[in-house]
């Protein structure tokens, strides 16, 4: 009886061993394998506001994706193709109109924290000229998604066939900040490849290469 309740024991604590392994290990990422990663920006750029509320199309800022390896990103100039004339959330610019009206005086301008950065970084004065006593300086954006070694990938074949930026990078439009949505392994490139051979991409048939040279240098 006594030989047969210490089994039990080890068996029980044996189970919750496994179990507490199973759990501490299934954060763990093979080497290259940075899904999930979400680095913090120079400029907190919200994509949920900028591509899910505002529905801007993402070739918008990331206009390499079509014509390039890279996506890219944007230039600056970019950012000031809406940003030279919006300069704070809608709630923030409506709240000092409202003020401005019951204090009877002009609104004052208002500018947040976040574009107050963008514009220091292009060396801008309050009245969005350049300001000689600034110094220029890029912007350092950090990189999300980062490929495995000895991986070749380009934008191009993949926009150009009808595949959604979703696809690979997850729902981008419901991210406040960006993270790595796939591992971008081995595995899951080619399982897309064979899947897409049989069933086509936006209702039109495809040839995805699963050829190691295809990928791989």
């Amino acid at each position: 009886m006594r030989a047969r309740i210490i089994t039990l024991v080890l068996l029980i604590g044996l189970a919750y061993t496994l179990m507490l392994l199973g759990w501490r290990t299934s954060s763990y990422h093979l080497p290259d394998n940075q899904q999930d990663y979400e680095p913090v920006q120079p400029i907190a750029y919200s994509h949920r506001l900028h591509a899910g509320e505002l529905q801007i199309a993402c070739q918008y800022c990331h206009f390499g994706a079509e014509k390039s390896r890279h996506a890219g990103i944007p230039a600056a100039s970019v950012c000031m193709n809406c940003h030279r004339f919006v300069t704070a959330p809608l709630g923030a610019l409506r709240e000092e109109d409202e003020l401005a009206k019951s204090e009877k005086r002009p609104p004052r301008a208002i500018v947040s924290a976040e574009l107050q950065k963008l514009y220091d970084a292009l060396a801008l004065n309050a009245k969005m000229e350049r300001d000689p006593a600034k110094q220029m300086r890029p912007i350092a954006w950090t990189k999300v998604h980062n490929l495995p070694d000895f991986v070749y990938f380009d934008h191009r074949p993949h926009v150009n066939a009808g595949v959604t930026c979703q696809e690979c990078h997850g729902p981008v439009e419901t991210m406040e900040r960006v993270r790595q949505f796939s591992d971008l392994s081995m595995g899951w490139c080619v399982n897309c490849h064979r899947d897409v051979n049989r069933t086509g991409v936006a209702g039109k048939p495809v040839q995805a290469s699963t050829d190691c040279s295809a990928c791989h240098f």
